[in-house]
């Protein structure tokens, strides 16, 4: 039930669009907040027609605004902006993303908005942060990773950069960071203190979250792209394909389950050549053993693989596709996945929420 939700009695004003503040939303919504979503009159959020459309609206679309009310507001219409104020005075949170300045624009800027309600939580999504050289510069998750030192990083081991489907600028950056700020100062709302403004720079929450190759950077030694500790470097931290052309997850990183890793694959002779060991990470050594481990699992299939490693605890498991992921006892167990009816585009699966209450 919402009353059980932590965030019950919380009313949050979105007007966010696409990824990164629809996603931030949605978890205040999914945690009991009220959520009521404020588009434009004409196109609106334009995640709507993002991708392929049913009948009316996109699948993207429902993904990330689930559990939140729909209205359309013109924000350069003074009767409507007006209408916006008067919820505003209501309100513990506003949430918007556009580029820096727009707000104040619109004559809703965080001076406006805070005489209306002092106790308001105003939350600010942007690409380079409120202020700033880049401030009113366009960008996307491509380049907000580019600039923080992640993408380099996330290559294929001949350093070119891999794009990775998981939007780490726009749901950590963005959505995550936004999530926490919120929180944040809603407890501190709550103690008694005034309203706050939160400015999230999503670049800057990148920057903030990529620890690896800042700790290389602090050892004096550049992290290389595609063979450093997590990200190739080591044969056992690594992804090999199968007979049948899927991939197992080797995460193996820890000696004790190195070493078990070995005894499963019935190759004791190889756990003296562990990183921990002396190994070097990315050096000729660890290549040549990814090597042998790449021949080694080319000689089964996945559901073999999976079988032969599913009694032992080191850390070796199938790499699935969304599919399979949406069907499997790991995430069905805990009610993570289920099929749900939208009233005009029909059944869809829908995640449910990852942080999980109880009385």
């Amino acid at each position: 039930m919402i009353a059980d939700l932590p965030l019950a009695g919380i009313r949050v004003l979105d007007l966010t669009r696409l990824l990164p503040g629809p996603v931030a939303t949605m978890h205040l919504a999914d945690m009991g907040a009220e959520v009521i979503k404020i588009e434009d009159p004409g196109a609106g959020d334009y995640a709507r027609a993002m991708g392929p459309v049913r009948k009316e609206v996109s699948q993207f679309f429902i993904a990330v605004n689930r559990g939140k009310q729909f209205i359309r507001l013109d924000l350069k219409d003074a009767v409507q902006r007006e209408q916006l104020l008067a919820m505003v005075a209501d309100a513990d949170v506003l949430v918007e993303s556009f580029r820096p300045g727009v707000m104040d624009k619109l004559g809703l800027g965080w001076p406006v908005l805070k005489q209306r309600n002092p106790k308001l939580v105003m939350c600010a999504i942007s690409g380079y942060g409120q202020d700033g050289p880049y401030a009113q510069l366009a960008g996307h998750d491509i380049n907000y990773i580019g600039y923080a030192g992640m993408l380099e990083q996330n290559a294929g081991a001949d350093g070119t950069p891999v794009l990775p489907n998981l939007q780490v600028g726009d749901l950590l950056g963005g959505a995550q960071s936004a999530l926490q700020g919120i929180l944040a100062a809603l407890v501190a709302v709550k103690m008694g203190g005034a309203g706050r403004y939160i400015d999230i720079s999503m670049t800057d929450a990148v920057l903030a979250h990529n620890v690896m190759p800042l700790v290389a950077v602090n050892n004096g030694r550049a992290a290389t792209p595609g063979l450093d500790l997590l990200t190739g470097g080591v044969p056992c931290y690594n992804v090999y394909r199968t007979s049948d052309g899927r991939h197992m997850a080797v995460g193996a990183l820890e000696l004790k389950f190195w070493q078990a890793c070995c005894d499963v694959l019935q190759r004791p002779d190889l756990k003296t050549r562990h990183w921990q060991l002396g190994q070097r990470i990315g050096g000729d050594d660890a290549l040549a053993l990814k090597a042998e481990l790449d021949a080694i699992f080319a000689t089964r299939t996945l559901a073999q693989w999976t079988d032969i490693f599913a009694s032992s605890d080191c850390c070796v498991t199938p790499v699935l596709r969304t599919a399979e992921a949406l069907e499997h006892p790991l995430f069905q167990a805990r009610a993570m996945v289920g099929q749900r009816q939208h009233p005009t585009e029909g059944p869809h699966w829908a995640i449910s929420q990852a942080v999980k209450f109880t009385l």
